[in-house]
């Protein structure tokens, strides 16, 4: 009976996620006996704390038999490696293959041969663990900054506050294609569920579509007009054949049939119209750009330290909130994120009429005052400084074009990035590091260091300082 119960205890415990298993690998070499083990990823890996996402992520995981769940340093290692290299799910998996430093750093003691997962798993892992508990990943990243030193007490009193648009994975919204669009997922809806439709008019909707294109491109307007008209035509015949031969449709169709509806409703000047078939949570946002009018994503806000640019708060902002608006809970996760509530917060003139209720003083960055010190008129110039920041968030680490499903994707993207971001300083911070300490004179296992004041560093993470 006690044997039935171990084994039954063992069993239980399988779902959950376990390290690496090196007992098949007794017999060959090490990694630590391979790579150079004074390399900056190296370095990095052994200043994270691992154990605190083991001790927040193991709740997640349900006690039973089944499949245990994949080591959860491999998880947030792939996830820090994408964002700081912008790769994509597929691509950092391949490369993960074939780099055996990045195996290191996510805690594997020999080298792979074989993938230890299929890309999926990271999107199905991302959907456990949610948005808010990834927000570990920013908070971990800001931790060891202040444990190295990298990111002093004195920089989390003055932030900068700003945000931008991340925008989403979608097309130039058209009417036309976007009827198209619609007409081409209801019939697919309805021939995966066997019911009959009298035209899916697959062959004349498409020449629609071209002839449209062709039309708007040569400023034949009236041409274009008429058949972005069939184009409408079509979905309106569609959504109603649809609701004809299936009155009681399931939640799915049901959802799909609904934002057709809404398609064919919407005007020119509505609210909340749909942008995108596959993502109708995409907003419009007008930025008064020269280059690019409008963008179709969602706002979010970042905040930097003012005086070396760490990122310590990135949130997504739903619902196109004005700015002033947002002020408190970005600096609420300020605190979260540093343990320390800011002493004053640099916004541009989108912040004005804030009325933010915190103890941070807030200075909307305008014209000097007449009584402005010459060290406080350096502190409002450098609010400037957030700008190249978000720069680099967009270009180097994958918030440029965000390809996450739904909302939380959106709440995820903007966090992860800013992890990224973090660590490429990290990675910037080391290499100098080890330029100015004599070689075997760095050790990160160390307590905290104390070192005369550095440049500011950039994200080019090639090894290179800027």
């Amino acid at each position: 009976m006690q044997a039935c119960s171990q084994g039954r205890t063992k069993s239980l415990q399988n779902m959950k996620p376990k390290s690496p298993d090196n007992a098949a690998d007794l017999f060959r070499s090490q990694l630590s006996q391979i790579i150079n083990l004074e390399h900056r990823l190296c370095r990095l890996s052994r200043q994270i704390d691992w154990g605190v996402f083991e001790q927040e992520y193991g709740a997640l995981y349900a006690s039973g038999p089944g499949r245990p769940g994949l080591p959860t340093r491999l998880m947030v290692g792939l996830h820090y490696l994408k964002y700081l290299h912008n790769e994509s799910d597929e691509s950092v998996v391949e490369r993960w293959l074939e780099n055996p430093y990045w195996q290191y750093f996510c805690g594997y003691e020999h080298l792979q041969h074989t993938l230890p997962l299929h890309p999926t798993s990271l999107v199905k892992w991302r959907q456990r663990i949610g948005a808010d508990k990834l927000e570990l990943l920013l908070k971990e990243t800001v931790a060891v900054a202040q444990r190295s030193g990298a990111l002093k007490s004195r920089s989390l009193t003055r932030v900068n506050v700003d945000t931008t648009v991340q925008e989403k994975a979608v097309a130039f919204p058209t009417d036309a294609r976007l009827h198209h669009k619609m007409r081409v997922t209801l019939v697919r809806a309805a021939k995966q569920r066997n019911i009959p439709l009298r035209q899916s008019y697959h062959r004349v909707g498409k020449r629609a579509l071209i002839w449209q294109g062709r039309y708007a491109s040569a400023r034949q307007g009236k041409r274009a007009a008429k058949q972005g008209r069939k184009l409408k035509t079509y979905l309106g015949r569609v959504v109603r054949d649809i609701r004809r031969k299936c009155p009681q449709p399931d939640e799915t169709l049901h959802t799909l049939l609904n934002r057709a509806e809404h398609l064919l409703a919407q005007q020119t000047k509505d609210k909340n119209k749909i942008y995108s078939v596959h993502a109708p949570e995409v907003e419009c946002i007008a930025k008064g750009k020269a280059h690019k009018r409008y963008e179709f994503g969602c706002k979010a806000s970042i905040a930097t330290t003012s005086a070396d640019n760490w990122i310590v708060g990135a949130m997504n902002l739903p619902g196109r909130p004005y700015d002033g608006h947002t002020l408190t809970d970005a600096l609420r996760q300020v605190e979260q994120l540093t343990g320390r509530i800011p002493a004053a917060a640099f916004v541009d003139q989108g912040y004005r009429g804030h009325k933010h209720p915190g103890d941070t003083v807030v200075h909307v960055v305008g014209r000097f005052p007449k009584t402005a010190t010459r060290s406080f008129k350096r502190w409002l110039k450098r609010r400037a400084a957030i700008e190249p920041c978000i720069g680099h968030l967009k270009s180097d680490h994958r918030m440029h074009r965000n390809h996450l499903k739904g909302t939380q994707g959106d709440a995820i993207n903007v966090v992860l990035a800013a992890a990224g971001y973090n660590l490429a300083k990290l990675l910037a911070w080391i290499a100098w590091l080890c330029r100015l300490l004599p070689k075997g004179g760095l050790n990160f296992r160390g307590p905290r260091f104390f070192l005369p004041d550095r440049p500011t560093f950039g994200v080019n993470i090639s090894g290179t300082t800027t």
